[in-house]
C-alpha cells in the first residue's frame, strides 16, 4: 500500500527519524549507553545487544505481535490508512534456508478518503514436522477504483472510468513438501462473490459488460521452490512459483476460464551487508474472464489495477545496502507490460517505475526490516511504508 505523502510526520516516521538522527550524531555506542537503564530493566522494545529499538523480545512473548500501521497514498483509492497485527511464532534463528518457517497469523483493516475500505485475516501454519503447510485467508472489501482499459494507455484516448468493486473473498490452500527438498506442491481453492458498479451507464463505449453480482471459484495446483534465508527480509536464496487455475461452474463460478502465473525471485548476498534482488512475473488469463480478474502491473510507483491485460509481464531489481548499524538504503527500478486483444478494450501499454528508500532492522531475531520507499512512476510520485520485503511471499 502507498502511504499518505502528507502524513510523513506521523508517529512511526517520527520515531524512525529520531533514531536515525541519534545514530548519525552520537554513534551506536552512545545510543546504547543512553538506553542502558531501559534495557537493564528488561524492556521488550529495546535490544540488550546495542540498545536500539528492537521488538524481538515483545514478539517472542506469548501475546506478542508486530503492529504494522501504514498510511496510504495509492492513487487508485486516495489518501487513507490502515493497520495489520502480525503474530509470528518463532525467530529466524530457529529456521534454515527453506526449512523451519514460522507460523504466521495476521488480521487488519484499512480505509481511504474515497470510500474504499477492507478487512482481512490470514493464517499460515506448518504441520507434520514441516512436511505440510496450510493457508486460510479471507477478506471483505469495498474498493473505489478507476478502470483504465485492458492493455490501453490511460489519460490519452479515453478517460478513466470510476467503478466500485465489493468482493467477499476466501482462499484455502494445502501444500506438501516433496521429500526433504525445498520444493512444495499444493492445491488452492479460491472463491469470491463481488458486486461491480460503474458510475457510467451500461453501454458506455470502452467499458466492459461485467456489472452487478459476479461470482468466481477456482482450483489451482501449484509448484513452489523456496530457499530464501528468511521469508520476511531475505538476503539470499530463491523463490519460484508456478500455478494454473481453472474456474468452473461446479466450483461456484459464473464464468468458465483459466489463468496461469509464474513468479521468480532471486536474492544475492554480494557482501555481508550488500544484497541484490531480482524479480520477474508473468501472468495470463484466457477464456472469457470478468475484467476485474485480469492480471495487472503491480510495482512500486504504478497505480494498482490501472494497467490490466490478458497478458502481463514485469521485472524489477532492488539493491539494499545495510550501511550504518541497523539502517539500510534501498534503490529499485522496474518495468512492466500489459497486453490484450479484447476488441475495443484491447491494446498494449508498457510502464516504467523506480525509486529509493530506507529500512531499519526492527526485529533482528525475526529478520524483519521496516522502512519507507519513495517511488516515481508513469502517473505520480507515491510513498510506501514497507514491513519486510516489497516482494513478500509467505
Amino acid at each position: 500500500m502507498r502511504p499518505d505523502m502528507r502524513s510523513s510526520t506521523s508517529r512511526p516516521v517520527r520515531t524512525l527519524a529520531v533514531l536515525l538522527a541519534l545514530s548519525l550524531t552520537t554513534g551506536r555506542a552512545h545510543a546504547a549507553a543512553a538506553m542502558t537503564d531501559t534495557v537493564s530493566a528488561g524492556s521488550p522494545f529495546f535490544s540488550a545487544e546495542d540498545g536500539m529499538l528492537d521488538i524481538s523480545t515483545f514478539m517472542s512473548g506469548r501475546l506478542g505481535f508486530l503492529p504494522v500501521p501504514f498510511p496510504i497514498t495509492e492513487p487508485a483509492v486516495g489518501y487513507g490508512g490502515g493497520v495489520v497485527l502480525l503474530f509470528v511464532d518463532k525467530p529466524v534463528a530457529a529456521a534454515q534456508a527453506g526449512f523451519g518457517r514460522p507460523n504466521i497469523t495476521m488480521v487488519g483493516g484499512l480505509g481511504t478518503e474515497n470510500g474504499t475500505w477492507a478487512m482481512l485475516a490470514a493464517d499460515i501454519r506448518h504441520w507434520r514436522s514441516d512436511r505440510l503447510k496450510t493457508l486460510v485467508a479471507g477478506a471483505v472489501a469495498s474498493l473505489q477504483l478507476d478502470f483504465g482499459g485492458l492493455g490501453t494507455e490511460t489519460g490519452g484516448e479515453r478517460p478513466l472510468q470510476r467503478y466500485e468493486l465489493a468482493p467477499n473473498f476466501l482462499t484455502l490452500q494445502a501444500s506438501g513438501r516433496i521429500g526433504r527438498t525445498r520444493c512444495w506442491t499444493g492445491l488452492r481453492y479460491a472463491f469470491a462473490n463481488s458486486d461491480v458498479t460503474f458510475e457510467s451507464p451500461g453501454g458506455t463505449p470502452g467499458l466492459p459488460d461485467d456489472r452487478g453480482q459476479s461470482v468466481v471459484g477456482s482450483l489451482a495446483p501449484s509448484l513452489i521452490y523456496d530457499s530464501r534465508d528468511n521469508n520476511f527480509t531475505p538476503g539470499s536464496g530463491t523463490y519460484a512459483e508456478i500455478y494454473t487455475g481453472a474456474y468452473r461452474h461446479w466450483l461456484g463460478s459464473d464464468d468458465e476460464f483459466e489463468n496461469l502465473s509464474f513468479t521468480a525471485i532471486q536474492y544475492f548476498a554480494l557482501r555481508p551487508r550488500l544484497h541484490l534482488g531480482f524479480r520477474a512475473d508473468g501472468k495470463t488469463v484466457y477464456g472469457g474472464a470478468p475484467f476485474y480478474v485480469f492480471p495487472y502491473v503491480a510495482m512500486r510507483g504504478v497505480p494498482a489495477m490501472r494497467y490490466q491485460g490478458e497478458v502481463v509481464t514485469q521485472a524489477e531489481a532492488e539493491l539494499r545496502w545495510q550501511c550504518l548499524g541497523r539502517w539500510s538504503l534501498v534503490g529499485f527500478a522496474g518495468m512492466g507490460s500489459a497486453a490484450s486483444e479484447a476488441g475495443q478494450l484491447g491494446g498494449t501499454h508498457s510502464v516504467q517505475a523506480g525509486g529509493a528508500g530506507f529500512r531499519y532492522e526492527l526485529a533482528r531475531r525475526f529478520g524483519i526490516h521496516a522502512g519507507m520507499d519513495v517511488a516515481w512512476g508513469p502517473d505520480e510520485t507515491a510513498i510506501y511504508f514497507q514491513t519486510g520485503s516489497a516482494w513478500g511471499r509467505p
